[in-house]
């Protein structure tokens, strides 16, 4: 059974976002007018089934240019694309920042995740909802974290519709209320705005190119307010001539400036806009040593550097991709996992907006190494100055010929693509961003297969997130044997952690690895009564301020009963109500299930359930609810079939274990 939009059809500005990213339909069978031809024979068919990884572009085409998606428009792309009605309106109600219902052009996103709950966050979004009635033409949006938890509380404004002009890539005197670039969508995300880009996978399954349908989405306009009052965030969404200036990267980086810095040295002191300035600054050395040593010999490097995973999982970048580099099976892809959504996570966002071209460079490297010809870069949604700075960058190494056919003429072709995500954290498993990617929900998969051996396409993949391909560059630079003495032995280089919450200075902080959580609050200014520390985000846990001697390594973590996950560190004073957080921390693990599997899907929900009918009571009131807790806590750790689910239950134990939460 499938479903059927009947006659619905798509206005004509629907029709022009889809074929600016697809090109206009070549016969009736794609929703062109009906020819004498088109009766005769059926065209398109796998052609078009081939492109159906181009339907989550399509979707943000579509969102950019109107601000939803009408049910005409979605059976337009479903024509185009050869895709199931069904299957492309599961697609379309997965994410976000989509919506299928008719909304206003104008779109005001109030963050309520963890820092900006602490931060005021609910105060916020009753005020502005308060004065922003339907009159306005403005829609109001409560958003899981938008990556802004140092400028808590947070707001996003997207404003639908093409742009009057071309779009520019921005500098830190501008206003933030801008045309950001949102265009390549279906290629190349780095092609100039009147060029379009791209190439559908169907062109280039055997090669490191193709020609590909050359298009682009429109141009759509945002504007970030952060932190945010209530008068400044309707001025940013009612008056775009108002909206605050977003400040400089490296007003994120409280330490900017430092030379002994490793990761972030060139955030504050490098013009993020300049290739030259990013060369002169030592920019592209890695790249040439990683061409003089050879793919084999870079693989040993990071190997022997202890390099492993910054997203959480600490699997071993080395070990990930000589597994990929020895698939026999070809084409192999890289992928660049930059959809950080783990609440109180930021540090990828200030790397791609402060340093881009170190993450173009730095994939290059793992593509040499790996043997991958194309790169896809996952960036959120919610990330509108990323995606202009790293479309620019992709442009310019294009241009001067350090992405393309002859990479610093060796011979070697790679190419990157930018890929938006739409709101969804569990793309953050990598599996569901494969799939995101692919055009299908995004759901994770059963392993194995593992996607070194069947991954993005089915074929051999290596997923890395933004700082752990960022750290590539200092190995190959510095030698692993350097970089190993950085840190521990077992949990080698510099870490970089975010650092949001009740803090004087918080930010994105460098760190060797061993530094203790007290070192780390100290640099951060923590402020007097203090009452926990949330490590990892909403998937990690809570520890008691007399915990502050734990050493930020992935093993001494272990030993202390918590996790390091990604980074986060979230400082909480006694003026913030800990069960509303645990509650939110609930909500978002409920709203964040791609309901896949029972355990969690229920799971989640059920925790949630518990957490309200728990959140006024103590002691035995409560004991009941936290023996269910209990029950369903180890049942979504133990059958879940990612991430998500198994580790939804980590922070509310903590917090009632470590911290007595309901006592």
């Amino acid at each position: 059974m499938d479903l059927r939009f009947g006659d619905s059809k798509p206005t004509d500005e629907e029709r022009a976002a889809v074929d600016a990213l697809l090109g206009p339909p070549e016969s009736s069978w794609e929703g062109a007018d009906r020819s004498d031809a088109d009766l005769r024979w059926a065209r398109g068919g796998r052609e078009a089934r081939d492109r159906r990884d181009q339907l989550l572009p399509a979707l943000h085409a579509l969102n950019d240019r109107v601000g939803w998606i009408s049910e005409g428009a979605l059976d337009y792309v479903c024509r185009r694309l050869t895709v199931p009605p069904a299957e492309a309106y599961g697609v379309a109600t997965f994410y976000a920042m989509f919506s299928v219902r008719p909304r206003p052009a104008t779109v005001l996103h109030v963050c309520t995740d963890l820092a900006c709950t602490a931060a005021g966050a609910s105060r916020l979004c009753a005020a502005v909802e308060s004065r922003l009635g339907p009159e306005s033409g403005v829609k109001v949006e409560r958003s899981p974290c938008l990556g802004l938890c140092e400028r808590a509380p947070a707001t996003l404004v997207i404003r639908a519709g093409e742009s009057a002009r071309p779009a520019q890539e921005d500098t830190p005197a501008r206003p933030a209320f801008e045309d950001e670039a949102v265009q390549a969508e279906g290629g190349s995300g780095g092609a100039a705005p009147g060029d379009g880009g791209g190439t559908s996978r169907s062109s280039e399954a055997e090669s490191g190119g193709g020609k590909g349908r050359r298009g682009r989405n429109t141009l759509h306009a945002t504007a970030i307010c952060a932190p945010a009052t209530p008068d400044r965030a309707i001025a940013a969404a009612t008056a775009p001539e108002s909206a605050p200036t977003e400040p400089a990267p490296e007003a994120a980086v409280p330490q900017a400036g430092d030379p002994t810095l490793t990761l972030l040295h060139r955030i504050g002191t490098t013009d993020p806009t300049s290739l030259d300035d990013y060369r002169a600054h030592g920019g592209y050395t890695a790249l040439r040593r990683a061409f003089a040593l050879g793919p084999a010999a870079v693989i040993r490097e990071v190997t022997d550097a202890g390099l492993v995973g910054r997203g959480g999982a600490a699997f071993p970048t080395g070990r990930k991709w000589q597994a990929t580099a020895a698939q026999p099976d070809h084409q192999h892809y890289l992928v660049c996992n930059a959809d950080e959504s783990e609440p109180g996570t930021f540090k990828d966002r200030v790397l791609m907006e402060g340093d881009p071209y170190a993450l173009v460079e730095a994939m290059t490297i793992a593509a040499y190494a790996t043997g991958a010809h194309r790169g896809y870069l996952y960036l959120r949604g919610e990330y509108p100055r990323a995606l202009a700075r790293l479309t620019h960058a992709i442009e310019q190494a294009r241009t001067r010929g350090l992405l393309g056919d002859d990479v610093l003429g060796q011979g070697y072709a790679f190419d990157i693509e930018i890929r938006r995500g739409a709101g969804a954290y569990i793309c953050g498993e990598e599996t569901a961003l494969f799939n995101s990617i692919e055009g299908r929900r995004g759901e994770p998969r059963s392993k194995p297969p593992f996607p070194v051996e069947k991954g993005l396409f089915g074929k051999p993949t290596v997923e890395n997130n933004v700082e752990t391909l960022v750290n590539v560059l200092p190995i190959l630079t510095m030698g692993a044997e350097a970089y190993a003495a950085i840190g521990t032995p077992t949990s080698t280089g510099p870490k970089l952690f975010c650092v949001s919450g009740t803090v004087a200075r918080p930010g994105v902080y460098e760190l060797p690895f061993g530094a203790t959580l007290g070192e780390l609050l100290a640099l951060a200014g923590v402020r007097d009564n203090l009452r926990a520390v949330l490590l990892g985000g909403a998937a990690g846990g809570f520890v008691r301020p007399d915990e502050l001697d734990i050493p930020l390594t992935f093993e001494g973590t272990r030993e202390a009963g918590t996790t390091l996950g990604s980074g986060v560190v979230m400082a909480f004073d006694d003026t913030v109500p800990l069960p509303r957080l645990l509650l939110r921390i609930a909500e978002f693990f409920r709203d964040e299930s791609c309901g896949q599997c029972v355990p969690c899907r229920v799971g989640t929900v059920r925790q949630e359930e518990a957490l309200h009918r728990i959140a006024d009571r103590t002691g035995a009131a409560a004991a009941d609810d936290i023996a269910l807790l209990r029950e369903v806590g180890r049942a979504m750790r133990d059958a879940s079939i990612c991430g998500l689910g198994q580790t939804a239950w980590n922070a509310v134990e903590s917090a009632i274990d470590r911290l007595g939460a309901y006592e």
